[in-house]
């Protein structure tokens, strides 16, 4: 084995990726973004197969539709226990399964919102606009870090700050019976794009090589999410036409 092959086949395995060799550090950025487009194509899978199941739409319509605050506290949870399996030192069958349960939640929170905007919307198209735009803005921040070269480490204290603002505001408007408006929506999708450029920055900066399946976890779910409040959005504003 050369010497540099010793360096690829030990930085595989000890060590952030910023640090790591040249070879190691694309391998590692390759499996993370793998990762990320398989999510993607699972949930897109998974979405195709719950709208068209009648029993899962009659379910889930009424019961996360009616009531957002079921999706929210199932997200929290669900978050939680997926994002620390993801994380964790454990085995990697375990960070896996991680992933995928959050997948798997995601498009069943996913389901009613969909529904919506197919059924409510027809003429609009918005959950292919909605895709392309969610892609647009995803694409633009991802380019800036990767030219830029720069640590968006710094954000994490306002954009959980933001966070917590964010669902004190839900709570509020659950408590009180208030509608958040179109300015939440938008606050939200800012907050993701934030988001979104702090995991893109910490997937250079400060994950090792074999956190490859966290990393993932972690973008995947910025995107989501954004692209949950870009359907918000582009609903907001088919209602206003």
């Amino acid at each position: 084995m050369g010497y540099q092959d010793r360096d690829y086949a030990e930085s595989l395995d000890y060590g952030f990726a910023a640090d790591a060799h040249i070879a190691a550090r694309v391998d590692f950025i390759r499996r993370v973004y793998s990762h990320v487009f398989g999510a993607i194509l699972a949930f897109i899978a998974l979405e195709c197969v719950f709208l068209n199941v009648p029993p899962v739409t009659n379910v889930l319509v009424p019961l996360i539709g009616g009531h957002w605050w079921v999706a929210f506290i199932a997200f929290m949870i669900v978050s939680w226990v997926a994002g620390s399996w993801a994380n964790s030192g454990a085995s990697e069958g375990k960070q896996y399964f991680g992933l995928a349960l959050y997948v798997f939640a995601e498009s069943i929170i996913f389901v009613p919102l969909l529904w919506i905007a197919n059924n409510h919307f027809p003429t609009h198209n918005i959950i292919p606009t909605a895709g392309m735009i969610t892609l647009v803005i995803w694409g633009g921040l991802t380019a800036m870090v990767f030219i830029t070269k720069t640590d968006f480490s710094f954000l994490r204290g306002a954009l959980m700050l933001a966070t917590l603002g964010m669902f004190g505001l839900i709570i509020c408007s659950l408590l009180f019976g208030f509608q958040l408006g179109l300015m939440f929506t938008v606050f939200a999708i800012v907050l993701m794009s934030g988001f979104i450029l702090y995991d893109t920055s910490n997937i250079l900066h400060h994950y090792r090589t074999d956190q490859h399946v966290g990393a993932a976890l972690a973008l995947f779910a910025s995107v989501a999410t954004l692209l949950w409040h870009v359907i918000w959005l582009l609903m907001s504003l088919a209602g206003d036409d």
